[in-house]
Formats: C-alpha cells, sequence, structure tokens
C-alpha cells in the first residue's frame, strides 16, 4: 500500500472526503474560540488560515470578527468556503494556492493550520518550505498556530485497520501501514456509498513528535511557545492524540 507521490492532487474532493462533516462542523464554534483565544487575537486582526478546506475554521474565524484568508489547493473547497461566506455574509477572501509556496509577506497577524493538513510532503525541505512561508506570511510578533497527530499517541494506539460511519449513511473503510524508517504512514481509505458504489484513494503523512515539531519551527525562524493535546485546553499527556504548537515570529 504506497500513496501516489502527489497523492494530495486528487484526495481532497469533495465527492469523496469534506473536512466540513457534520461532527466536525459542530466542534468547528468551540475550536475556533480556543484559536482566537490562544493567538490573543482582537476583533479585525488579519488571519491566514493554511489549508482552509471549505472553511470549517475559516468561517466561525470571520464569525467572530476576524479578517480571514485562506488558502488551499483545493479548487472545489474554495468554491464551497466562497459560496457559504457570501451567504453569510462573512469578512473573509479563498485563495487558489500550493502550501510550499505561500504568496504572502508581512502580511498577518497570525497564521493556523490545523487538523493535520502538515506532513504531506516526502522531502523534509518541502516541509520546511511550507514553515517558512507561514514566518514571512506574519508580520513581526505575528503567531502560528500548528494541529496534528501526536506520533506517539499513534504509536501506542496503533491499529492496522477500522471503519466509520459517515453522515450520508454509508462508511469508511481505513488501512494503515507504517514506514518507521521514514516515520510516515502510509493510509488507504475506501468509501463506501449507501447505494453500494465505492470510491478509493490513499495518502501518506510524515508523523511527528513534539520536539520534532518544535526544532522544524525554530529552522524556519519560528519561536515555539506553548503546546495543546486538544481543543479543551488540555496539557499534552500520554492520553493526548494532538499536538497542537503555538509559535511566535520574533520581532
Amino acid at each position: 500500500m504506497k500513496a501516489p507521490k502527489e497523492w494530495w492532487k486528487r484526495f481532497f474532493d469533495p465527492a469523496f472526503y469534506t473536512p466540513a462533516s457534520r461532527d466536525g462542523l459542530a466542534r468547528a464554534g468551540a475550536e475556533a474560540r480556543f484559536i482566537r483565544r490562544v493567538l490573543g487575537l482582537r476583533r479585525g486582526a488579519a488571519v491566514l488560515d493554511l489549508c482552509c478546506g471549505p472553511g470549517r475554521h475559516s468561517l466561525p474565524l470571520a464569525r467572530l470578527g476576524l479578517s480571514v484568508t485562506g488558502l488551499d489547493i483545493s479548487v472545489p473547497y474554495l468554491l464551497e468556503a466562497r459560496a457559504k461566506a457570501r451567504k453569510l455574509r462573512l469578512r473573509a477572501r479563498f485563495v487558489h494556492g500550493d502550501m510550499r509556496r505561500v504568496p504572502f509577506r508581512g502580511e498577518f497577524d497570525a497564521a493556523l493550520c490545523m487538523f493535520t493538513s502538515f506532513g504531506y510532503f516526502e522531502r523534509l525541505s518541502d516541509e520546511l518550505k511550507v514553515l517558512r512561508g507561514v514566518a514571512r506570511a506574519l508580520k513581526p510578533g505575528g503567531r502560528f498556530l500548528i494541529d496534528v497527530v501526536d506520533r506517539r499517541w499513534l504509536a501506542r494506539n496503533w491499529t492496522p485497520k477500522d471503519w466509520h460511519f459517515l453522515d450520508d449513511g454509508g462508511f469508511l473503510l481505513e488501512e494503515r501501514s507504517a514506514d518507521s524508517a521514514r516515520r510516515r504512514t502510509q493510509v488507504r481509505w475506501v468509501r463506501v456509498f449507501p447505494d453500494g458504489g465505492s470510491m478509493e484513494r490513499s495518502f501518506s503523512l510524515r508523523q511527528y513528535d513534539a520536539a520534532e515539531l518544535s526544532a522544524l519551527l525554530r529552522n524556519a525562524g519560528l519561536r515555539p511557545l506553548k503546546a495543546w493535546g486538544d481543543f479543551d485546553g488540555s496539557r499534552p499527556n500520554a492520553a493526548t492524540r494532538r499536538i497542537i504548537l503555538l509559535s511566535k515570529k520574533p520581532g
């Protein structure tokens, strides 16, 4: 089981997968309030949502009074986000682009990259390009919040396969294989629709623990400040699944 080299070009298709599921949307408001609080943002602050998808966090943040720009590689997701923003009359713009080439400089008070939208690339130099692009996009003193699955939690809770019910009445089969030497996980998803039809995609993610991610942020010119294990504000421990890591651009 090995994902295509540039798997992200086909994976993020609303017909196959959306991060704006019913459960995801139900959590989004509370997560947005947590994000605004830990980033220390006042009304009107300029925020970059990297890999924004269909606006699951961008739109609640805009509703909280922030000036949000979302960047994503999926045109269908961006069209969905723009339509929702127009309908809700929210101050948000959505830009098509590759996260390795962030097209902004010194524009944002803060940036975020949520829900394991990091670790896609085979070369660590490409991962570093992402973070250096974020650093360039921030104003001096700007803050960055990144959220990934903790590699240690994944190792403790490893299962080679499982399945989940989906909002539409179908279900998702998930198979995983570990590449320990490269610290990557290969994943195969098979989505089965209520009518019996199916679609299949594979993806690959680099796994990080807090120390590794902090070192990469420092290399990109960002200073790690604090970490959480979940959006409820809990500190990282043996039971927490996520690394939500806050860093700051000097200045």
